[in-house]
């Protein structure tokens, strides 16, 4: 069937304007100005936005997708989030990793939660590996699960600056980063390392001393948790001038103590004039949000949702913040680092990852991969075993 959309107020990141769409077989086959002249025996089914507000599908770089959580005991584990918990908040494409429990959850359970999200019309991958060196592997090295595994493509994330972190050396972190960029010099997928930042007093001084010892793209390198606390969200500002992207976490704006909300930390980065392409958020979900104190012990716990993307997006337009400038880090930008091709964007042969805006920012409709999951707050599809 045929997906007509029309009179759609369209920013692909960049405003188009008042537009028309045509998908078909999960693809936009069609944008424009005009309504397409269709033959009377097709199937068509019309949508009218009537001028609403079309964006590309949020790309969510980091959530635990199996669950994270686990560390105050077996009962904290986090189930694993089913797939309105990605489609019912704007996500369309998501990357799965291992936290801290890369030991009872492992790399075969992640990937198939992985093809299992993909049979029910999500996008996803996954990186291989978690916080702790050496890494867990599929196939026995970074390289190789992600030469050789279609969905891996990356390793990630791996603890550095935490006393969680089974504290590396810099010569195991390059061998990690050169294994990662060579696997995907190899595929042509990203090949990067995706870097978990504690509150560590280090920083990002590992990060930076791997690049001025080495050859290694400074690309490969990506640290999140970046606006956790404000010296480290100075370091990371820093280190895009260096060619790094970080990655931002999607903490509401009541719930960071001696961090940054993600909408005050973009406005600080762009007031900053730091690279708009350099920075990407994500949303962390389903991966536990503790607070320990200087002892190491537990002192609360919580869980982030993959619903702070849209929660974050919403703040940020609040806030007035541009359009043009913001959309970027949610898709284009997170797609351009993961060499997502045809994500990220709304254009002629990019996959149809929809959502429709209402007049408050919140999210109406959405799409993945030319299916409504949600439309005008309906959640259409449910996973299997979703109540």
């Amino acid at each position: 069937m045929f997906e007509l959309i029309t009179n759609a107020d369209v920013y692909a990141p960049q405003s188009l304007g008042n537009q028309h769409l045509l998908v078909c077989a999960g693809k936009i086959v069609y944008i424009g100005a005009q309504v397409p002249q269709l033959d009377d025996l097709l199937a068509v089914q019309t949508t009218d936005l009537d001028g609403a507000r079309l964006i590309p599908g949020f790309i969510d770089g980091h959530a635990h997708i199996t669950g994270g959580g686990g560390e105050a005991g077996p009962s904290t584990r986090v189930p694993p989030l089913h797939l309105s918990q990605f489609t019912g908040v704007g996500v369309t494409s998501v990357v799965g990793l291992l936290g801290t429990d890369d030991l009872t959850r492992n790399p075969q359970t992640l990937l198939t939660q992985v093809m299992g999200l993909r049979e029910e019309g999500l996008s996803a991958w996954c990186y291989t590996g978690g916080y702790h060196v050496p890494v867990v592997t599929l196939t026995g090295s970074v390289r190789s699960d992600i030469v050789n595994l279609e969905p891996v493509i990356g390793v990630g994330e791996v603890a550095l600056s935490d006393h969680r972190s089974s504290q590396p050396s810099l010569d195991e972190i390059l061998r990690l980063a050169s294994e990662a960029y060579v696997a995907g010099l190899m595929t042509g997928k990203a090949g990067i390392v995706h870097f978990h930042l504690g509150d560590g007093e280090r920083g990002l001084s590992m990060i930076n001393e791997c690049l001025d010892r080495s050859e290694i793209p400074a690309r490969v390198f990506q640290p999140t948790h970046v606006n956790r606390n404000k010296p480290l969200f100075e370091q990371a500002c820093e280190l895009t001038k260096r060619g790094c992207t970080v990655d931002l976490t999607a903490y509401p704006a009541d719930g960071t103590d001696s961090g940054w909300s993600a909408e005050a930390a973009v406005e600080r980065y762009f007031e900053q004039g730091c690279d708009a392409q350099k920075l990407t958020i994500s949303s962390d979900g389903g991966g536990c949000l503790p607070s320990f104190d200087a002892q190491g012990e537990l002192l609360k716990m919580g869980f982030a949702r993959c619903s702070a993307l849209a929660a974050t997006f919403k703040a940020m337009l609040d806030n007035n913040l541009p359009m043009e400038k913001i959309l970027p880090l949610m898709t284009s930008n997170v797609a351009s680092l993961l060499r997502f091709h045809r994500k990220g964007q709304i254009a002629t042969g990019f996959d149809a990852d929809l959502l429709v805006l209402d007049a408050s920012h919140r999210i109406d409709s959405v799409m993945a991969n030319g299916v409504w999951q949600l439309k005008q707050g309906q959640q259409l599809v449910k996973g299997l075993f979703e109540p």
